[in-house]
């Protein structure tokens, strides 16, 4: 069930005017605003629109807009789970809304771009709000209407029916939210923590996919990248600081490209896609750019890194052991090494993400031990990352020559059925044929010659090619 948040302390107040408005748009007469929800299960509810004072609403706690940026604040967030009605609560949701997904301390220039767009177009699409003012949609146009006018400026919004509940609300917010008009989309956390609700409640994948207009398969990658950083969460917490949520806003792409490397190399072998995620996934947390985490390879960790890391900063794990399945009394083979390994290293810089960025909790000291302990593991992933990628850059040399071979075979094939389709046509012509056949002879000639520089001892194939250069001279 969706959680239940209460009635906020004005409800009865708002409830009254609420309904006074309503009866005066109702006796006004003439063509009235509405707004059209979709309604418990698909059907099309039509909601009449007032004006309401925008200083007697409520944010709504439950919204999905910002539920990631709430750990931006640990203290602030456990007050918010306490008393989410209260005024430094609401301040503090206030706050959330004007932010930066990935960095709550900045501004949002989306947010500022909508002041911009209310103060000179003013409103163009009303809230939504329940019977007790609760903004169910419209909390951002809330708090730019505040920060530009006051609490006293009215707020176009329809109302939903009085027996609303917080399942309704939930639903109602996800349908206006996937309409995307005028509206700024869900940072990418908060449609996961979306999705993750509704699998929480039982909703089948294939009824979320549809839901958030999705297909299977990526609502299945969105849930197993929330699971994932859910574990790095957990994985990260040290003196009693763990990492936030949003500390992972600005890795979306970075994680869906690892879900998608993580698939194709489990396929093949489990263990080495373990390896490969650990040791991405501890580049990610360094911040290095995508295409850096891309020259990362299930050994990367035994090849490159560990020779680059300080004695003192050297992972340490214990050597693989049973493990004993709960209740089935059965033994299998714990994991390897070099995984518990990198783990190991995995969680040392997740914890020390941890401390460095905490705002609450750590002494000055041990942040700054922290932050010094998290540029010398940057500089060591600097440098393991040079050498794999200059090694993967030499690899791709070496295999350049004969891809470019592979190519030239294939047009070849598809030149003899080019031949074929023009003798039986009457339409092919020779002399450019025979033209074109002198060239390629020439440079059949060159890649023989160099060929044979680079080689001491030519294969098969390469002895064809001098045997029929040397025949032909």
């Amino acid at each position: 069930m969706t959680k239940d948040y209460g009635r906020p302390p004005r409800a009865d107040e708002n409830r009254a005017l609420i309904e006074r408005r309503l009866a005066e748009v109702v006796k006004a007469g003439g063509p009235r605003e509405t707004l059209s929800v979709d309604w418990r299960g698909g059907q099309r509810l039509h909601l009449e629109v007032i004006q309401f004072p925008a200083g007697d609403l409520y944010y709504n706690p439950a919204t999905h807009r910002v539920q990631a940026q709430r750990s931006h604040d640990p203290d602030q967030d456990r007050l918010f789970s306490e008393d989410p009605w209260g005024a430094k609560s609401q301040e503090y949701l206030d706050f959330l809304l004007k932010a930066q997904p990935a960095n709550p301390a900045m501004v949002d220039p989306e947010f500022e771009k909508l002041m911009e767009d209310l103060k000179e177009h003013g409103q163009n699409q009303p809230g939504l709000i329940t019977a007790d003012g609760v903004l169910v949609d419209g909390n951002t146009r809330r708090a730019a209407l505040l920060a530009l006018r006051g609490p006293s400026e009215n707020m176009r919004v329809a109302v939903l029916p009085e027996t609303s509940g917080w399942n309704d609300i939930r639903d109602v917010e996800l349908s206006l939210q996937l309409r995307k008009e005028h509206r700024r989309e869900y940072s990418y956390i908060n449609q996961l923590l979306a999705i993750d609700e509704l699998a929480a409640q039982g909703m089948p994948v294939e009824t979320i996919a549809a839901t958030f207009r999705i297909k299977v398969p990526t609502c299945k990658r969105d849930q197993w990248v929330l699971s994932c950083i859910r574990s790095m969460i957990e994985r990260s917490e040290a003196r009693g600081v763990k990492l936030p949520l949003v500390a992972f806003e600005d890795q979306t792409e970075k994680l869906r490209e690892l879900h998608r490397r993580y698939v194709k190399e489990s396929a093949v072998n489990p263990d080495k896609a373990e390896l490969l995620l650990e040791s991405r996934l501890a580049a990610i947390m360094l911040g290095k750019s995508k295409t850096d985490v891309r020259f990362i390879e299930p050994d990367f960790q035994d090849r490159y890194l560990t020779r680059q890391l300080p004695a003192d900063l050297m992972p340490t794990a214990g050597k693989s052991s049973a493990v004993e399945i709960p209740g089935l009394g059965r033994v299998v083979k714990g994991p390897s090494e070099a995984l518990a390994t990198a783990k190991a290293l995995t969680d040392t810089i997740l914890q020390t993400r941890a401390v460095a960025s905490a705002t609450s909790s750590i002494t000055e000291q041990e942040k700054t031990e922290a932050v010094q302990k998290a540029k010398t593991l940057q500089s060591a992933m600097d440098k393991a990352l040079d050498f794999a990628g200059r090694d993967e850059r030499i690899r791709k040399r070496k295999q350049a020559a004969p891809e470019r071979l592979d190519q030239a075979t294939q047009m070849i094939d598809q030149c003899v059925t080019d031949v074929v389709m023009a003798r039986s046509s009457r339409s092919l012509d020779d002399e450019a044929l025979d033209e074109e056949i002198l060239k390629l002879r020439k440079s059949l000639r060159k890649l023989a010659l160099e060929a044979k520089k680079s080689t001491t001892e030519p294969g098969d194939g390469l002895g064809w090619l001098l045997d029929a250069v040397m025949l032909e001279s």
